[in-house]
């Protein structure tokens, strides 16, 4: 897992999330409304993260500390707008799920958060069956409503937790997370 720091590097995210989302769209699946979800991959204030595996961008995401949110108490890291490379998802959630747990302790930080779409009640497919995959790996749902770009969403947190061993697995060089008010403050 690392900052995405080239522009091949931050294309190659805006080519994961356009092809995510156009199979979403093809699949009948919730794809976000409102956002400019590429744009923000592309934006040199941003500080997207990937996930890479053999020099393969797997996965990507834009991680923050202590974003404002309008649910979920104290401090976190929040993973936003997560994007993984279709047909390995369960595999490439696992990990970014272990890597995000010991980001956060490590950050000294108690909790991460995410939101993904949820059109519908938590108990309607397809997103019950996301939602029973991902408590499975420890994440606990914090209930539904707008999410930070106004679609409905799912939300969901997990406990930071250090994970010795895990550079073995899977390695980490993602800058330290601004916070929202260090964001506004620059802008």
């Amino acid at each position: 897992m690392r900052t995405l720091r080239t522009n091949v590097e931050r294309e190659d995210a805006v080519a994961l999330v356009q092809d995510r989302q156009r199979r979403l769209t093809v699949r009948g699946l919730p794809a976000p409304a409102q956002a400019d979800t590429p744009a923000l991959f592309r934006a040199p204030q941003t500080k997207p993260a990937g996930l890479f595996e053999d020099g393969k961008l797997l996965a990507c995401m834009i991680p923050e500390r202590d974003p404002d949110l309008e649910w979920g108490e104290g401090p976190c890291l929040f993973l936003g707008r997560v994007h993984t490379l279709p047909d390995q998802t369960d595999d490439i959630l696992r990990l970014i799920t272990l890597w995000a747990s010991d980001f956060a302790a490590r950050l000294d930080l108690p909790l991460v958060r995410t939101e993904t779409l949820a059109r519908h009640t938590l108990d309607a497919e397809p997103i019950a069956a996301l939602l029973r995959r991902l408590t499975d790996m420890g994440w606990d749902v914090r209930g539904s409503g707008p999410g930070r770009e106004g679609d409905r969403v799912a939300r969901l947190e997990l406990a930071a937790e250090h994970r010795s061993g895990l550079s073995a697995l899977i390695g980490c060089r993602v800058h330290e997370p601004q916070t929202s008010q260090d964001e506004r403050g620059s802008a």
